[in-house]
């Protein structure tokens, strides 16, 4: 649900602390960590769903997406639980209601919202980051969430925090890596508002989407992708709570359809490597043609 300022609302309560039993049924899906590590489960109830992130929290989630109950596990980290929620339950909740959500990172320049899209470990928090080192403004790290309107679409700001992992960490943040939040589920170091990122709270128009991937190489590569190569990739990097129900595919496909045929979305490849991030900043606003005020392009000069 959205309210009159904008912003993505959701009846949430934070329940007592609560042991994680043993579930009879059979998760009918599982996210893992990149090295096969499980991450969560999930499980259907009676009235609902039931999302395990295993020795931190359960959250059950109405079947319409509108109300999530959260129950941190004994001894939990409180701020894990918390984070989870808004970074991973929240964006799952609000695709019940019929919201597109994506696991994207995006961020302002000169007013407009420009999306990342990959697989984890592709580097779009770090490019998000790195963006924010240098005066951008982040709309979001992850759980990108898109409203249709009169012109295209807008990218909805979401919680000001961004993670980073390990190397990421050192590479952006440097000597100031006590300003890190760890977590309690992953490598990865949370950063808040004011740790030296800065974060946008109004919603954007949406002008690109960038979905990334790699280069041996030197150099940058845009190559624009047909609508339907970008529905492909906006399906495989969408969130949704029920990856098995008909309706709700069928109505995701029809939404992700849309967005397909209506926003230019390019695959952008470029050499992983920290020491280039600066140049592809560059060429990421020079591609996207987004018109900057003085200041935001002296920032970005000065980055360059």
């Amino acid at each position: 649900m959205l309210d009159g300022k904008c912003r993505m609302v959701n009846a949430y309560i934070r329940a007592v602390q609560r042991s994680q039993e043993r579930v009879d049924a059979l998760p009918f899906h599982e996210w893992k960590f990149p090295d096969g590590g499980l991450w969560m489960q999930f499980f259907r109830k009676p009235l609902g769903y039931l999302l395990r992130f295993p020795s931190v929290a359960d959250f059950e989630i109405s079947a319409d997406g509108k109300e999530v109950v959260g129950f941190p596990a004994p001894d939990a980290d409180d701020d894990a639980a918390e984070h989870l929620y808004l970074n991973q339950v929240l964006p799952l909740a609000l695709s019940r209601q019929g919201h597109l959500v994506f696991h994207a990172s995006a961020v302002d320049i000169g007013g407009d919202a420009v999306a990342f899209l990959g697989e984890s470990g592709r580097g779009k928090s770090t490019l998000a980051g790195s963006f924010s080192r240098n005066g951008f403004r982040v709309l979001t790290d992850d759980g990108l969430v898109l409203v249709p309107c009169e012109h295209g679409y807008r990218v909805m700001p979401s919680e000001p925090s961004i993670r980073l992992w390990p190397d990421s960490e050192r590479a952006l943040v440097g000597e100031n890596l006590a300003l890190a939040v760890r977590m309690q589920l992953s490598s990865k170091a949370r950063f808040r508002a004011g740790d030296g990122f800065v974060f946008c709270d109004r919603p954007r128009p949406l002008r690109r989407i960038y979905f990334l991937g790699d280069r041996e190489s030197g150099g940058i590569a845009f190559e624009r992708l047909t609508a339907a190569e970008a529905l492909v990739q906006l399906v495989k990097n969408s969130f949704l709570l029920d990856v098995e129900e008909a309706n709700t595919l069928a109505l995701h496909f029809d939404q992700v359809s849309g967005l397909s045929r209506e926003v230019v979305c390019y695959r952008l490849a470029y050499l992983r490597q920290y020491g280039e991030l600066s140049h592809v900043r560059t060429a990421i606003i020079e591609h996207a043609g987004v018109r900057m005020d003085v200041e935001c392009e002296l920032q970005c000069n000065r980055a360059a």
